[in-house]
């Protein structure tokens, strides 16, 4: 896996854009920020990316992305503002419930003979098995995440996740935006003594039966519960990193079966329902139906405190030994209208500027996927706030995420056993 930042895979690109990654690689002195800066940029990258500036000018990005979070909704609508003022480029949020969907629609189209700017999206906020269908059946557009301006100042060295999604290599067809890890959160008043591992969580369980629950799968988090269960189960964690084989689903799952088999009898509802998502588990949590509630973004809970849907006595944590984590992209399809703005959109996305007010716990609290010791001390202050009711008193460690071919046949066999 390569950690550093030269780009991963020039064949695939036209000379343009070989060269700007080239240029971008080398992490010059001269480096963008946020605002489109260019002036001073050697003359190469300087006419690759003003070139891409005025071509993005007056076209419309429509950006499919998750809707189902208020501060998520209120953060984009920030960023279209900023580049329409800035840029001229309309961003256009369309609300999606399921990125696997827009697969869908963009393999349609790639089927119905659309070529190569006659699709319906430009972007899409997408990772794990959604971004290895689109990779594997030709769905994406050329790499281009490198030749961005502000991806030299993404910490691919301390956040390896943001060069390799569920064990696939990105290859430059997507561009991180934010981090995320599994992580729990509940009312200390109720719960002092988290657990710190799923057999923890078992034994909490059978001492308070009905008080726990997670969101039934395919949703990504309750995808994630059970994902984190096989890691802590499985006989040979190495072979989650291979693709899936019924062999390894069938060594390898057992024990996670057993867990839930265990587990089950003693969630709400005797693990007969299941809630519909996080949401759901989060107000559970909240109105004292539930003990404990789960989130991919670290700063959910600190996040629901500032906002006062959530009492400041509530903690979070991740179990002791790690759990999982990884990287969220957005991608441009093939046959994208708008490829020179929806480029422009995933620089702005990696601006300081734009990750550091995603990463304000007041805004959306998504941690950054930058590294803010090297960024420029004006830009590096962006990033300091005092501490939060609700943040993370402690990381624990991200562990990789199986191979994206096992999210399909673990919620297939999920559905067979518990779906019913």
């Amino acid at each position: 896996m390569s950690t550093s930042h030269a780009p991963p895979l020039l064949s695939g690109m036209n000379r343009r854009h070989a060269l700007g990654a080239l240029a971008v690689a080398s992490v010059p002195a001269w480096a963008q920020i946020g605002q489109g800066t260019t002036a001073a940029l050697p003359p190469t990258l300087a006419n690759t990316w003003a070139d891409t500036e005025k071509a993005a000018r007056g076209q419309t990005v429509y950006f499919n992305a998750w809707a189902g979070s208020e501060q998520i909704n209120a953060y984009l609508q920030w960023v279209a503002n900023e580049l329409l003022r800035d840029f001229g480029v309309k961003l256009q949020h369309v609300k999606i419930s399921d990125a696997a969907d827009v697969v869908k629609r963009v393999r349609a189209e790639k089927q119905a003979g659309r070529r190569d700017t006659e699709g319906t999206v430009d972007l899409i906020w997408i990772n794990g098995e959604n971004f290895a269908a689109m990779k594997r059946e030709g769905l994406l557009s050329a790499p281009f995440a490198q030749t961005l301006p502000n991806f030299q100042w993404v910490d691919t060295q301390g956040k390896p996740t943001t060069l390799v999604d569920f064990s696939v290599p990105t290859d430059g067809l997507e561009s991180p935006w934010g981090m995320a890890q599994l992580t729990f959160f509940a009312d200390a008043k109720r719960l002092p003594k988290p657990p710190q591992s799923m057999n923890e969580l078992l034994a909490l369980a059978r001492s308070q039966p009905g008080r726990i629950s997670y969101p039934r799968p395919p949703e990504f988090h309750g995808t994630t519960f059970i994902k984190q269960a096989l890691m802590e189960h499985a006989l040979d964690v190495k072979a989650l990193a291979q693709p899936v084989t019924p062999t390894a689903l069938a060594a390898q799952a057992a024990p996670l079966w057993r867990f839930l088999d265990a587990l089950h009898p003693h969630l709400w509802r005797g693990g007969k329902q299941f809630p519909q998502n996080s949401a759901a588990v989060r107000q559970m949590m909240a109105d004292g139906e539930l003990l404990l509630a789960l989130s991919f973004n670290p700063n959910e809970a600190a996040n629901e405190i500032a906002a006062k849907r959530l009492g400041a006595t509530v903690q979070s944590w991740q179990f002791a030994k790690g759990t999982i984590g990884n990287t969220h992209f957005v991608a441009i399809p093939y046959n994208a209208p708008s490829k020179a703005g929806a480029q422009l959109v995933a620089n702005f996305f990696l601006s300081p500027a734009a990750q550091a007010r995603k990463a304000d716990i007041d805004v959306w609290g998504d941690p950054t996927v930058l590294d803010v010791a090297r960024l420029p001390v004006a830009e590096r202050a962006r990033f300091t706030s005092a501490v939060r009711p609700g943040q993370l008193a402690q990381s624990a460690p991200a562990l990789p995420e199986p191979h994206a071919s096992w999210v399909d046949a673990l919620e297939k066999e999920w559905t067979r056993r518990y779906g019913v």
